[in-house]
């Protein structure tokens, strides 16, 4: 996907997401992040918008903030936590327009800090952003049982991410000797081929025997890979108990 794709989405991800909120209450749990409501969401996301729009529109070069009053002085006007109740979902369309903003008025050759790998940075931040508002739209939408599609090129490309991008990020593995995981998706039929040794991750696209295969559609293999839901929409074929090592260890690192 190109970075503009990975911008529209952010928007497109943000309305439904907003749309969501207001359908199913502020008050209603959140079920893929235990102890949280639709209030903690919109807020979460709101200050994640404020803490890319800051790094990309280069009002801060701190990668990681201590606080989040530091927010307040990248965007005096907007970072005000937190709005009432009845202003809330419209406050965080504000923040996503603003870093909408920021991403498509930035240098295509922006220097500023990362922490994925990604052609550049505009494009990291655009992809990244573009993830982490569709998997946090299907959180809100799932609080009501009312759920949008995943495009599968979209989809597959957070697979990418998650497998080529976060996994390789890992030290250490809890394996004995290297065992390679094939995933397919088979909408899209693209292939990772992730290999896991005791020193960490390595995810290639080229082919590579492997120990265990999955299968899946592109959106299902996201969620699955994002803890959204469960495997059954998956087939594993050859070790399962390599995808079960994967599974039960596997953490995505951001730093």
């Amino acid at each position: 996907m190109e970075t503009a794709d990975h911008i529209t989405a952010i928007a497109r991800e943000a309305e439904l997401l907003a749309a969501a909120a207001d359908r199913n209450g502020l008050d209603a749990d959140i079920v893929w992040c235990p102890g949280w409501d639709m209030r903690d969401l919109v807020r979460h996301l709101s200050e994640i918008h404020l803490w890319a729009a800051g790094i990309v529109a280069q009002r801060t070069t701190k990668l990681w903030p201590d606080d989040i009053s530091e927010h307040t002085v990248s965007w005096p006007d907007l970072a005000v936590f937190w709005p009432d109740d009845d202003k809330l979902t419209a406050w965080y369309l504000e923040t996503n327009a603003n870093l909408v903003r920021s991403l498509e008025s930035a240098a295509i050759n922006l220097d500023c800090p990362t922490f994925l790998p990604a052609p550049s940075p505009r494009a990291m931040w655009a992809r990244r952003q573009a993830h982490e508002t569709a998997v946090h739209r299907f959180d809100a939408e799932s609080a009501g049982g009312k759920l949008s599609k995943f495009d599968p090129v979209f989809a597959a490309d957070g697979v990418d991410e998650i497998l080529a991008a976060f996994a390789p990020r890992g030290r250490e593995f809890p394996i004995e000797s290297p065992k390679t995981m094939v995933v397919h998706a088979t909408d899209t039929d693209d292939h990772w081929y992730v290999t896991m040794t005791p020193d960490g991750i390595d995810t290639v696209r080229e082919e590579t025997p492997g120990d265990v295969s999955l299968a899946g559609t592109a959106s299902d293999l996201y969620l699955a890979l994002w803890n959204r839901q469960d495997d059954l929409g998956i087939t594993a074929t050859g070790d399962r108990d390599v995808f079960d090592v994967w599974h039960k260890n596997h953490r995505l690192r951001w730093s």
